[in-house]
């Protein structure tokens, strides 16, 4: 028993040399380059390394399937099918048109107007163009993650065995670093705001809050790998101002708050998150409300207001959309960040699913779940435009300024302008959506009072 110790001892001495250099290396290339924000540009040479080894892969895979006359990729993938935008009343003259060769002279009922509805029907059946927003982009080539919805099939050995060699790469080696960086983020994040809490209100609170913030911000996106390409940095949000981007996942938060000074909005919490809250409300007027108050539209705008009014005060960070959405399309933003007078700095976000999705469906993952994804994708990548800002124009209403900013968005970022609300995840479409559409077929039928009266 006694001839154990000396081996035992010397297993504890090289376990603890090993944590020593790795911590080391972790605060000299990550933590370090964080707190500064600088980068010795190891994450782009990794990302390049992974770019060709998933064209040589894609390469293979493509090969393989061709010898052994396989289908490789799916006939349909979740992508958009363009449709002509034409109103329902021209729809169904072209229909007269086609089919009795009258055109719409006389407002009445016509059997061939059925053919307009059921070929609505079976277009939203075949392509809708809402619930596919709600699941993850399926990719067209194989990045050695199981996170396509099409499950590519055994092709060779070389492939199977670069395959697990990534597992052991990102489970044994990316994760434990990750964790390791995330968890330190989120403590000197806590620690640090508590801290800065305690100092008087002025320059010096100040100043060393915000850098506390965009520090530990930075610190976390590491821990995730991600590579941000940040355009057009001249117009990035300043104070008094609201900031609204396209909403695909929580981490748009830190994407943002890692390259700016931003106060939060958002419902108070328990737990980890309560404790995260509470402690940076202390260093900077964050915007936390109760459950109770979040339905209060007037509570709420009356807060933001009073907040954007005073120019000292940090811009506010918000994502109308309300919910996550797949990164291939802006829905509906919700018009109470539009109401209340303040300078708009739009900003769009595009994530390259190549090396990891960021798209979080709460409706299938936990956070716990989805954090973990997270942690064992290859990389975040993405690129972020911040645009010009934009006022409200004395003619436009709330509504209005809305989607002329959500259409900015899109057209940066080459996404889909959708009018659709992103609450139709959890929600059925409203009976108003229902009866637009009645309303629009009968007026086409019986006319407009004007008409009728005139008749």
């Amino acid at each position: 028993m006694f001839l154990l110790l000396p081996f035992d001892s010397l297993v504890v001495n090289l376990l603890g040399i090993s944590i020593t250099v790795l911590f080391t290396l972790l605060l000299v290339f990550i933590i370090v380059p964080a707190i500064f924000g600088v980068s010795f540009g190891i994450r782009k040479v990794y990302m390049k390394t992974l770019l060709k080894i998933f064209q040589w892969a894609t390469l293979r895979i493509e090969r393989g399937a061709k010898e052994k006359n396989h289908p490789l990729y799916k006939p349909y993938v979740n992508g958009i099918i363009a449709k002509e935008p034409t109103s329902l009343e021209e729809e169904i003259k072209e229909i007269r048109r086609s089919g009795s060769g009258k055109a719409l002279d006389t407002p009445e009922f016509e059997l061939s107007d059925i053919f307009y509805f059921c070929r609505k029907g079976i277009e939203t059946i075949m392509d809708d163009e809402v619930t596919k927003r709600f699941s993850a982009e399926e990719l067209e080539s194989w990045n050695l993650l199981s996170r396509t919805n099409y499950n590519f099939q055994y092709i060779s050995l070389r492939l199977t065995v670069l395959w697990g060699l990534g597992v052991l790469i990102r489970y044994c080696f990316l994760l434990p670093l990750r964790i390791a960086l995330a968890f330190t983020g989120i403590s000197l994040l806590v620690t640090g705001t508590t801290v800065v809490g305690y100092l008087p209100n002025g320059r010096c609170k100040d100043f060393l809050s915000k850098h506390v913030h965009l520090m530990c911000y930075r610190i976390c996106v590491r821990a995730l790998t991600a590579i941000i390409t940040y355009h057009d940095r001249d117009n990035r949000p300043r104070n008094g101002g609201i900031c609204v981007a396209n909403h695909t996942s929580p981490i748009d938060v830190i994407i943002l708050a890692s390259d700016g000074y931003y106060a939060m909005v958002g419902q108070i919490h328990g737990g980890l998150m309560g404790v995260i809250q509470r402690a940076m409300v202390k260093a900077c007027p964050h915007v936390w409300f109760e459950r109770s108050e979040v339905k209060d539209r007037h509570l709420v705008a009356r807060r933001l207001t009073e907040h954007v009014q005073d120019k000292s005060k940090l811009p506010i960070l918000i994502f109308p959309e309300g919910t996550c959405i797949n990164n291939t399309s802006v829905m509906m933003f919700k018009k109470g960040s539009f109401e209340i007078g303040a300078t708009v700095y739009p900003v769009a976000i595009k994530y390259d699913p190549q090396f990891g999705d960021a798209f979080w469906n709460s409706s299938k993952y936990g956070m716990v779940t989805y954090l973990l994804r997270m942690m064992t994708s290859w990389a975040i990548v993405c690129s972020v435009w911040y645009l010009p800002p934009m006022t409200r124009q004395p003619e436009e209403d709330a509504v209005q300024f809305a989607n002329r900013v959500k259409s900015a968005i899109a057209r940066q970022g080459g996404l889909v302008d959708l009018l659709w609300d992103g609450g139709l995840k959890r929600e059925k479409v409203k009976d108003a959506f229902k009866e637009e559409q009645q309303k629009l077929y009968s007026k086409m039928i019986v006319g407009s009072h004007e008409d009728r009266s005139r008749s």
